[in-house]
């Protein structure tokens, strides 16, 4: 309670009564007095920005909105107030790169629709204007409930756009756009399944919509369901072929099938409509890369940048090539894009980690822990991630998955023995040893399939009768039909990514913590434990950016009590499957090429074969931070890596403890 004695939504009631009455100056003490007990309060320092703006205090309002943007990047009205200060201080062009990056964080926010159609106009670009003035009118066109779930989507309160939607969707079950609109609060959440359903639903009733299409496309994709994903997006083309849009989508789902010279020809298509366009150059540049053709994929990302300087996906496609080395002059783009307020938040993560690399290849350890320290800070402030939670998940397996479990469901499941799981964490040698393996004339590489993790998302969500409790432990009740069901199901939903080889890799690190579930549906799989001297799995794993998951690398602290839990459940699973995974040592294969290539094969129950020596001269795909890497013969450049950063390292040490092994002299 505050000295007014009103708890704080009823100060906040009281505060944006006054501010629409137009008593700004009440508006913003009731604003002010609610920050000095709740600090972080979004909804008063918004009130407090709109406030000193309306008072004509455009400094103290941009500093607020600073503040903002801070706490919660992606809310889409900070960066609309924001264009409304510049727009009174009469700064247009700041304005209108205000409301771009509102309405790429919140697309319904009709007032930045309308206000960079107002600039446009004034401007002459009337092409430009009237593309803006038909979003306005498409917002305005919807039912004012579903606004409401969009902007509750938009900023995060997911559970509330949840129930809300559902709710509307109660009384208008046949509503698209509500359709959509769940489908993508499920996609949030990670009810994909859900999601994928939805949208199948909505496209029977309209077939002819494209948004719900293209949402379709991408919650496919995300499911890893490539087949149906490039199925749809080839109707889309069909549709219109011309259309750029449709292009760069089926361009997509084809590189997501491996067929990359149908990416690269749509993508250049693409570019003859919209040449220099940095997005398309970027996702052709990551197709290159994908398939080995580096010096291309360089210059692809390079005009990528020469098109739109702040393009920070660019910045870091060539980062994370790993083998490129900035020029002094792009070094000096990056820090003056950084620096200045015009990039979105993402472009700005993109380029504080390819900072973070220039200058570790610089060999300026400390310049370069400060941008990848910015860049994990803005990411930890976009994620969800807990790691309280984490340990709680990790510890449930080993309280469910006992030597109980194993013997009562011993001789369930499906017999094949095809699937060879390469596991642990992300950034551990595991990009290597795939390679190696698929090189391999009986093992084909393919994927971090996601299939286990549905699975076990499936399993955690879905009561069975026998018992209440949820994913592991009803792994206890699962009978040998389902058991068995389950793990063909996986063979053969994994089979679109096979080449005909016997048996085939899934490379998802985070399986590690579903070996129990494994060994149930999959008894006769291979399991190998990717593992990597603590300090440099870890830090190398900091300062990689991923493309998406592995949220517990963005931070010190985060990673290591992850990299402890890990430890913790591997050596948990070695006792209760004793002999069931075979661990790799990083290091040892540094050391030891081919002595630990013929212990793989010999686990595996394969011949050994040459060409796992000369695993770099494999030509696949290879889709992971670690491909260019991996097409270069061993090196041991990056072991000790991590010592060049010691003095800023320490919250890592205490988070690892007693896990921290110092390699033998």
């Amino acid at each position: 309670m505050s000295e007014t004695g009103l708890d704080i939504d009823e100060q906040l009631k009281l505060a944006r009564a006054q501010m629409y009455e137009g008593r700004f100056e009440a508006a913003l003490g009731s604003a002010t007095a609610i920050l000095q007990s709740a600090s972080e309060n979004i909804d008063a320092l918004y009130m407090k920005a709109v406030c000193q703006r309306y008072l004509g205090d455009h400094d103290k309002a941009l500093a607020t909105i600073d503040q903002l943007k801070s706490l919660s990047p992606d809310f889409g009205r900070a960066h609309q107030e924001e264009g409304h200060i510049f727009k009174a201080k009469g700064d247009n062009e700041a304005a209108l790169a205000a409301y771009r990056r509102a309405c790429q964080c919140n697309p319904v926010l009709q007032a930045s629709w309308k206000a960079q159609a107002d600039i446009l106009e004034a401007w002459g670009r009337r092409d430009a204007a009237m593309e803006m003035r038909g979003q306005e009118q498409r917002i305005a066109a919807l039912p004012k409930p579903l606004v409401a779930i969009s902007h509750l989507l938009h900023e995060g309160k997911l559970i509330k756009a949840e129930n809300a939607c559902r709710h509307f969707l109660q009384n208008n079950p046949h509503h698209v756009e509500a359709m959509r609109l769940l489908a993508e609060i499920g996609s949030r959440l990670g009810i994909l399944e859900d999601a994928d359903f939805l949208l199948e639903s909505a496209l029977e009733f309209e077939p002819d919509n494209v948004q719900v299409r293209i949402d379709y496309i991408q919650t496919l994709r995300k499911r890893q369901k490539f087949a149906e994903a490039l199925q749809q997006s080839e109707i889309l083309y069909r549709r219109d072929s011309a259309n750029p849009v449709f292009q760069s989508l089926y361009a997509i789902e084809s590189m997501q099938t491996g067929n990359y010279e149908q990416a690269l020809d749509l993508f250049d298509k693409v570019l003859e409509k919209l040449p220099q366009d940095p997005v398309t150059l970027t996702s052709r540049g990551h197709a290159l890369k994908t398939f080995g053709r580096h010096e291309e994929a360089v210059l692809s990302y390079q005009n990528a940048i020469k098109s739109d300087p702040g393009h920070g996906d660019a910045y870091y496609g060539l980062a994370n090539l790993k083998t490129y080395r900035f020029s002094d002059d792009e070094l000096r783009l990056m820090e003056i894009q950084e620096q200045a307020n015009r990039l979105s938040y993402q472009n700005r993560i993109h380029i504080c980690f390819a900072l973070g690399k220039a200058y570790e290849d610089r060999k300026d350890y400390d310049t370069s822990f400060g941008h990848y320290e910015r860049g994990n800070e803005l990411k930890r402030v976009q994620s969800r991630y807990d790691a309280d939670q984490m340990t709680a998940e990790l510890k449930s397996q080993i309280t469910a998955c006992t030597p109980a479990l194993f013997e009562k469901q011993s001789g369930k499941g499906c017999d094949a023995p095809d699937p060879i799981f390469i596991l642990g964490l992300p950034r551990a040698g595991s990009t290597l040893l795939e390679q190696i393996l698929a090189s391999h004339s009986q093992i084909d590489g393919t994927l971090e399939l996601p299939n286990i993790l549905s699975l076990a998302h499936r399993l955690r969500r879905q009561k069975q009768a026998s018992n209440d409790s949820l994913y592991p432990e009803v792994l206890h009740d699962l009978d040998a039909d389902q058991l068995r069901t389950m793990g063909e199901e996986f063979i053969e939903s994994t089979r679109i990514h096979r080449q005909g080889a016997s048996f085939f890799i899934d490379k998802m690190p985070n399986n590690f913590r579903h070996i129990g579930l494994i060994k149930l549906i999959l008894p006769n799989a291979k399991i190998i434990d990717a593992r990597r001297e603590p300090m440099a799995c870890c830090f190398s794993g900091f300062k990689q950016l991923f493309a998406e998951g592995q949220e517990f690398t963005y931070g010190l602290n985060e990673i290591g009590r992850y990299y402890s839990d890990y430890v913790e459940l591997m050596d948990h699973w070695d006792t209760v499957l004793p002999g069931a995974v075979l661990r790799v040592q990083h290091e040892d294969v540094l050391d030891d090429l081919d002595g630990q290539v013929r212990r793989m094969l010999d686990y595996l129950g394969l011949p050994f074969e040459q060409a796992c020596i000369d695993f770099h001269r494999t030509k696949r795909a290879v889709r992971t931070a670690s491909s260019e890497q991996v097409r270069q013969p061993i090196t041991k450049a990056s072991v000790d890596l991590w010592r060049h950063y010691q003095s800023h390292l320490q919250p890592l040490k205490n988070a690892l403890g007693s896990k921290i092994l110092e390699p033998q002299q």
